[in-house]
């Protein structure tokens, strides 16, 4: 399938807002004026093309991946889905990368001070490429919730990042995936900093068909990249 070579303005009422004040960080970085579009040319409508040579047989599953002495520790699930356009039609050989805090709620990075153990089997980082129908799946671990400091006894809900290219630059989503029922999402000034009609557009929905028995639960999560049902970006 051909992509767009035109693309329509993004529903920006979907999505965070620029400065959201329960999210304090966004009070310093976000910015004070107005943005300035960038029309839309041959170069953001037709680039970039990653990953199509790159992809490892164990890239998409987190459970091993990175295994040295054994599996690692924690709830193993199934995450997959559909990426699809804005006219709801499939995106086919799209690169996804996903990484995540580790069942201990533990990032492996020199900045993440939290007092959890880390995982010597899992470093918590997946790549793949959609099918010829835009389906994706991965396996890894369900992530632990884990403290920041945006304001007292903050704690992040389980969530797995999500970054995606599509077809374009025009095209490119960094988002999250969060977990149904879980009690931490009515507390977190991220998600909450989402309109509250696009909020479940970004929470997984639990799948007996993608469960596999004795094995692991399954989550669905589709993504769409554009148009009147696009799914959040993370806080841009």
């Amino acid at each position: 399938m051909k992509p767009n070579l035109v693309y329509g303005a993004r529903d920006w009422s979907s999505h965070p807002p620029l400065v959201f004040p329960a999210y304090r960080s966004t009070t310093t970085r976000g910015p004070k004026k107005p943005l300035v579009p960038i029309p839309q040319t041959l170069t953001e409508l037709t680039a970039p093309v990653y990953g199509h040579d790159a992809i490892g047989p164990l890239d998409s599953d987190l459970t091993r991946n990175a295994a040295k002495n054994g599996e690692p520790l924690g709830e193993r699930i199934i995450v997959a889905g559909r990426v699809l356009d804005e006219a709801g039609r499939p995106v086919p050989h799209t690169l996804i990368e996903i990484w995540q805090a580790n069942a201990a709620g533990r990032y492996i990075h020199r900045r993440d001070q939290h007092h959890a153990p880390l995982d010597p089997n899992f470093h918590g980082a997946g790549r793949c490429l959609t099918d010829a129908e835009g389906r994706y799946r991965f396996v890894t671990i369900r992530p632990g919730p884990y403290p920041w400091q945006n304001h007292d006894n903050a704690w992040r809900p389980s969530h797995i990042h999500f970054s995606l290219f599509g077809h374009a630059f025009c095209t490119r989503l960094v988002t999250q995936m969060y977990f149904p029922g879980d009690p931490l999402l009515a507390h977190d000034p991220i998600f909450q900093s989402v309109p509250a009609f696009a909020r479940d557009r970004l929470i997984s929905r639990f799948s007996l068909e993608l469960t596999e028995p004795g094995w692991a639960t399954g989550y669905a999560f589709d993504i769409v990249l554009r148009g009147p049902r696009e799914t959040p970006m993370e806080n841009r």
